[in-house]
């Protein structure tokens, strides 16, 4: 009996050759001599990212929102529609008290025996007239602020420049207006306080700010 055969049970078993490397698996990498190696991996180093636009102030609501501009009425802005409102509700009462005395006019004249007297009735009329043109301009003024007050939502720079100039105006009107119950000295510090908080850059800011 020999050993050598192959057909022998009693022998070591036939070597079976070397498989191939099955579907989705893969083959280990060859080393050795002649075999290029692969390049070591090297992160990409990525530039920084800017930080977030800051806006004047530092205020938290000019954060976000409109690139260029808040997104939310800055608080002096707000207070300056609302003292815009304040100037024009003054020049409507003074426009229903010069409609009052107007409508008292006649009897104070005859009062004070003013009528019958061609010159005194010339000067009456003048004053009269006064009285009307001072009433015209108090209710085109008690408009303009009305109309001022509902721009300031969405109006642009002119809108502050309007104000800030309505504002000067109001504080003429002040100073006519001083003789009765302290109505000009409110008035006119009303109208500073306006103009000053018109003027700042966050009221600035807000008008200018880009509209899509």
């Amino acid at each position: 009996m020999s050993f050598g055969e192959p057909n022998n049970p009693y022998g070591p078993p036939p070597q079976q050759p070397p498989s191939a490397p099955g579907y989705g698996q893969q083959q280990p990498p060859a080393s050795g001599y002649g075999v290029p190696q692969a390049p070591p991996y090297q992160q990409q180093a990525y530039p920084p990212q800017p930080y977030p636009p800051q806006y004047p102030g530092g205020d938290p609501q000019f954060q976000g929102g409109h690139p260029g501009g808040p997104a939310q009425m800055p608080r002096p802005t707000r207070v300056a529609q609302i003292l815009v409102g304040v100037i024009a509700l003054a020049h409507a009462i003074i426009a229903v008290a010069y409609v009052y005395f107007l409508t008292q006019w006649d009897e104070v004249m005859t009062e004070a025996g003013i009528t019958g007297d061609p010159e005194a009735e010339r000067f009456a009329d003048l004053g009269k007239g006064v009285v009307v043109f001072f009433l015209c301009l108090a209710t085109v003024f008690a408009i303009l602020g009305l109309v001022l007050l509902l721009q300031y939502a969405k109006g642009g720079n002119t809108v502050r420049v309007c104000s800030i100039v309505y504002s000067s105006f109001a504080i003429v009107t002040g100073i006519f207006m001083l003789a009765y119950w302290g109505l000009g000295l409110l008035l006119m510090a009303v109208a500073i306080v306006a103009i000053v908080l018109s003027a700042k850059r966050e009221s600035a800011a807000w008008f200018q700010r880009p509209r899509y």
